[in-house]
């Protein structure tokens, strides 16, 4: 294994306040068991991460909608505790945009990437990505932006159903809203319903045309390109399963090399000249064999550690060492390695552990566990219970309300009449 820097600090920067991103954990975990001192701004009121022992210090984050110049106070005010510049990664698509804004204002404290332009805008607005698809030569799915209900419930008619509803700048959703980032809808009124929301949503209704695909279709693709512009790290998997079903994030993955998805990977990069760390979901197409580009987004996805290699390279550690300009590893990849998310997979994590033998092996990684840092795995335990006793508890109350309502309605429809005349006490009786 090449020896990272150690001299040179990261800092890793999530707006969102996720307190189950196991990506953050992830990307805490493989910098600091490399040696690395591990800065993480985020939120840190309820998460697991704070106590992972490769965590070096948690920061306050910038509030979710902070401008650019909130932004930048921010990560300076971090960087004056810091001996000198550190590597600052970006883990959502919130933070993505914000640095690639500021990188100019940030050089000077922090080692960033270049990219030209505003490219990372460019591929994470899900409204411009058609373009940047048809830019590249990769195929993509026929995108429709309505610009009125009657044209969001068309736009089904004309796609077919079931088509798949995402807003363009899922960074903006606002929490608690029950709105999704992406949503599989099957009735020109779902999408009439969805477009009435686009105030709340704080960006564009886009409809898209669903890909069949046969079981395995969904694929992604991890890699850094490095100040030159090669593809390190990272790798090709395939998604097993996803939560929500369809249109989530991987619950279980495997690393299976594909060539074809490789090649386009690399024509995207190139024909943006991005760089950077890059995470890429692709379907295939069940009647067409064409692999399709889902999303692009400028950032490591959650579930980067899947594609650690034997040197136990992976994209975070890749563009660690690009930025302090030391070589990163030929690469030696593992197909058939798995990456499972406990929480979204108890029954299948239950079995994982079970298992007989030393963990973490190089044939698996869960998203929370890990053998020589614990206690992450044990409060995410904690953490999660309480979340899922919370939502069957407002479930339950949501319901209870919709029973009572519908009772109250029904028992008022069939109360017998008040007659004129009724004296006040006996209509006050007839009423209870």
């Amino acid at each position: 294994m090449q020896p990272l820097d150690t001299r040179i600090p990261a800092v890793l920067l999530r707006i969102d306040r996720n307190p189950f991103h196991h990506g953050t954990l992830g990307a805490v975990r493989s910098l600091g068991r490399a040696g690395v001192e591990v800065h993480l701004v985020a939120d840190d009121r309820c998460s697991p991460v704070q106590r992972s022992r490769h965590l070096h210090r948690m920061h306050a984050p910038p509030m979710p909608g902070a401008s650019l110049a909130e932004v930048a106070a921010v990560l300076r005010r971090v960087s004056r505790r810091l001996s000198g510049p550190a590597v600052l990664i970006p883990l959502d698509d919130a933070s993505a945009l914000a640095v690639s804004a500021l990188y100019d204002e940030l050089t000077d404290c922090f080692l960033l990437p270049r990219t030209a332009g505003n490219v990372a805008e460019r591929v994470a607005d899900k409204a411009t990505l058609a373009q940047v698809c048809a830019q590249a030569g990769v195929a993509h799915p026929t995108t429709l932006a309505p610009e009125s209900a009657a044209e969001a419930a068309g736009a089904v008619d004309r796609l077919g159903s079931p088509a798949v509803a995402k807003w363009s700048r899922p960074w903006l959703l606002p929490r608690d809203t029950g709105l999704r980032s992406t949503t599989v809808i099957r009735s020109p009124r779902e999408a009439s319903d969805l477009f009435e929301r686009r105030a709340e949503a704080g960006s564009r209704l886009l409809l898209q045309a669903f890909v069949p695909g046969a079981r395995d279709a969904d694929w992604f693709v991890h890699g850094c390109a490095g100040r030159d512009g090669v593809v390190r790290g990272g790798g090709t998997g395939r998604k097993h399963r996803s939560w929500p079903r369809s249109a989530g994030l991987t619950v279980s993955g495997e690393w299976a090399d594909n060539p074809a998805l490789r090649s386009a990977a690399a024509q995207v990069v190139a024909a943006l000249e991005y760089r950077g760390i890059f995470d890429l979901d692709f379907r295939r197409d069940a009647d067409t064999g064409d692999f399709h580009l889902i999303d692009f987004n400028p950032r490591p996805g959650a579930q980067f550690r899947l594609f650690a290699d034997g040197t136990d390279t992976d994209v975070v550690r890749a563009l660690h060492l690009d930025l302090t300009h030391r070589p990163v590893p030929a690469p030696d990849p593992l197909p058939g390695r798995t990456f499972l998310v406990e929480n979204y997979a108890p029954l299948a994590a239950l079995r994982a552990l079970a298992r007989p033998g030393p963990r973490p092996s190089p044939t698996g990684e869960l998203a929370w566990h890990a053998d020589d840092d614990p206690a992450p795995g044990a409060a995410l335990r904690r953490l999660w219970r309480r979340h899922v006793l919370r939502r069957i508890g407002a479930t339950l109350r949501r319901r209870t309300h919709r029973i009572l309502t519908s009772l109250s309605i029904s028992a008022r429809e069939h109360a017998p009449a008040v007659l004129p005349g009724t004296p006040t006490r006996e209509r006050a009786v007839t009423d209870a």
